[in-house]
């Protein structure tokens, strides 16, 4: 039996040059949108922050139909998840009784590349009825879409990335872009803090790297870590740790008033060692690091992480509003919470 031979229309040289085609028109399609924003970006951002807020009655509603759609769940998310109450809302499900889920206090943003979807179109007439603001994201103010919002940001032109031109692949990248722009638009107007994420990410990768110090930290002073004098001698600080089980990499080093003034790791031990032949009976003043690297006790885990990697160290003193030590972090705490990645 003759075999036959088996033939494929792309290489995969082919198939790996149009997917970066594909990528640099996406790419280049979002810096052409970036610059035909103007002031109704602003005057959306305002329209949302002055709104809708955590203290507010109403909340920001999106909603949009097929890959808009789906754009417009993983946006209300967003916006959720940095200050701004919303929730998606369908609007086939709008028509059919869900429409009770949208108040006068609300405010309703709804995608739509092409600004002429029927579902869209009928569900704006319902909330221009109700007096409800709305913020609509097309590509031109002309649509039926763009022309009914209270705010039309277009998107102007876009040729798909599809090798059809058709299946919704740009206009779905850029409707995404220009929405995120709204949500960290927004969330810079309320000062949104690391500390206010960290309140609405507790779980995960980014619960963990929102940990505040003093929750990550294993060495607590008075608990399994004690500070010393600095006019100890070296002998008497090595002679009054008492620490059962896991020890500090480090002993802390605070002046007359209690207040950090250094630190001595076990690798500067080591070293001082080969240096000072009487190194025991020498005072902590003179051969431990003044004034070193700190953290204080609320800032966050990633936060001495970024430290501890500019600076090649493994211990950080933890230190409360005075500059008084609370306690030791290390590398290994931040490893024991994966903080690290």
């Amino acid at each position: 039996m003759r075999k036959v031979k088996k033939t494929t229309l792309h290489s995969d040289a082919n198939l790996l040059e149009d997917a970066r085609q594909i990528i640099k028109s996406e790419a280049q399609s979002l810096l052409a949108i970036a610059g035909r924003m103007d002031q109704a970006l602003v005057r959306a951002i305002h329209l949302i922050h002055d709104h809708i807020g955590p203290d507010s009655a109403g909340v920001l509603v999106v909603s949009g139909v097929g890959k808009s759609g789906l754009v417009g769940q993983r946006i209300s998310a967003s916006f959720a998840s940095t200050g701004t109450p919303s929730h998606f809302l369908h609007p086939v499900e709008a028509l059919h009784g869900d429409l009770g889920r949208v108040r006068r206090q609300d405010l309703v943003l709804l995608l739509s590349y092409g600004g002429e979807t029927d579902e869209l179109i009928r569900l704006m007439d319902h909330l221009k009825r109700m007096r409800v603001p709305t913020i609509a994201i097309t590509s031109q103010a002309s649509s039926s879409l763009g022309r009914l919002g209270d705010i039309c940001i277009g998107l102007g032109s876009l040729e798909e990335a599809c090798p059809l031109r058709l299946a919704p692949t740009t206009s779905v990248t850029c409707i995404s872009a220009v929405a995120d722009a709204l949500v960290l638009g927004v969330m810079s107007l309320r000062h949104f803090s690391a500390e206010d994420f960290a309140a609405f990410h507790p779980a995960g990768s980014l619960g963990r790297k929102l940990l505040r110090v003093r929750d990550a930290m294993s060495f607590v002073v008075g608990k399994n870590i004690s500070v010393a004098s600095m006019k100890s001698t070296v002998r008497q600080v090595l002679a009054q740790d008492k620490t059962l089980g896991r020890r500090a990499g480090a002993v802390i080093l605070v002046d007359p008033k209690g207040v950090l003034a250094g630190i001595f790791t076990d690798g500067d031990l080591r070293r001082k060692l080969g240096q000072y032949a009487d190194l025991l009976e020498m005072p902590m003043a003179k051969v431990m690091t003044v004034n070193p690297k700190a953290i204080g006790h609320q800032a966050l885990a990633s936060e001495a992480l970024a430290l501890l990697n500019r600076h090649r160290i493994d211990e950080l003193p933890v230190v409360d509003e005075c500059n008084r030590p609370v306690g030791l972090i290390d590398v290994q705490d931040l490893v024991t919470l994966r903080v690290l990645e």
